[in-house]
């Protein structure tokens, strides 16, 4: 019971986090940046293609020092949407966050990664260009990096579309994010034929930030005590402090200008995602105690 008497409100349902996710007003990276950063200066292009809107990437201040941030840009309405290709990038913006990253281990630059994409962009051209290739190379570089990183899904993580900017030393997502291996429908139509099924597939799958941050994938979340789209200044607040919080942990820990800390950095990450998805069969341990005793 809350305060008074008042019962407390029911847990939301997976597939209700799931639509708070995907709300249309529900702030964006821009939004954040504006917010939280001053004198943003957005880098453009991969070098090799072109310039992706869906994965937008630039120098910024940041509680006192600078960063380089990547986060993926939805649009506010139908037109940017398009243009932005509803958050999902193509290889060439993965390519230009591999740039950035390397840019920013060059001149020792925080990376914060700001996640929000219901997938990478599937269509035939993105797979002529490599985008496997490009989601690896991506993945790869955030795993070897020298410097800390902090990612938040402040909606959706959909996929290795998320998860190529999400190989970071902290994992924040917002209370009413979600991050998964594929969307609630794919899963559904690939286990049940029945993309209807949705809804069950999300509570299956286990996608939300309690469940994430009981499996060890996340380290905090960012409450929402009222959904990000009703308070968006609130909500972006929130999560620049636990950005902030964890970036000075990260550098009290692990100085920029300490080659032993770095070093230490990289481990301390590479062990961070070995634990992951580590467990045992309780039989099958017990058989192997079983045979080494006799």
């Amino acid at each position: 019971m809350a305060d008074g008497g008042t019962p407390e409100p029911a847990p939301l349902a997976a597939w209700d986090r799931v639509k708070l996710a995907r709300h249309p007003q529900r702030p964006h990276a821009l939004d954040y940046l504006r917010e939280l950063t001053t004198n943003f200066v957005e880098l453009h292009g991969d070098r090799v293609f072109g310039d992706d809107h869906a994965l937008i990437g630039g120098l910024a201040a940041f509680d006192g020092c600078t960063v380089m941030v990547l986060a993926h840009q939805k649009g506010g309405n139908t037109k940017e949407n398009i243009d932005r290709n509803f958050g999902m990038a193509r290889p060439e913006g993965y390519r230009k966050a591999e740039r950035l990253l390397r840019h920013a281990e060059k001149f020792r630059f925080p990376v914060i990664a700001l996640i929000d994409t219901p997938g990478a962009d599937v269509g035939v051209g993105s797979e002529e260009r490599g985008q496997a290739t490009a989601i690896a190379e991506s993945l790869l570089t955030m795993a070897d990096l020298r410097v800390p990183s902090i990612a938040v899904v402040i909606g959706e993580g959909g996929s290795g579309g998320a998860l190529a900017i999400g190989v970071a030393d902290r994992m924040l997502m917002l209370e009413n994010a979600i991050y998964s291996v594929a969307s609630p429908e794919a899963s559904a139509a690939i286990l049940w034929r029945d993309a209807a099924r949705a809804p069950e597939a999300a509570a299956t799958m286990r996608i939300t930030a309690p469940d994430l941050l009981g499996f060890g994938v996340i380290d905090e979340i960012v409450p929402e005590p009222e959904p990000a789209h009703e308070r968006p200044r609130a909500t972006i607040q929130a999560t620049g402090a636990a950005i902030a919080r964890h970036l000075r942990e990260l550098l009290a820990a692990y100085p920029l200008d300490d080659p032993a800390a770095v070093d230490r950095l990289r481990e301390a990450r590479y062990r961070r995602y070995r634990r992951l998805g580590v467990w045992r069969d309780e039989a099958d341990q017990a058989l192997r105690v079983g045979s080494a005793a006799s």
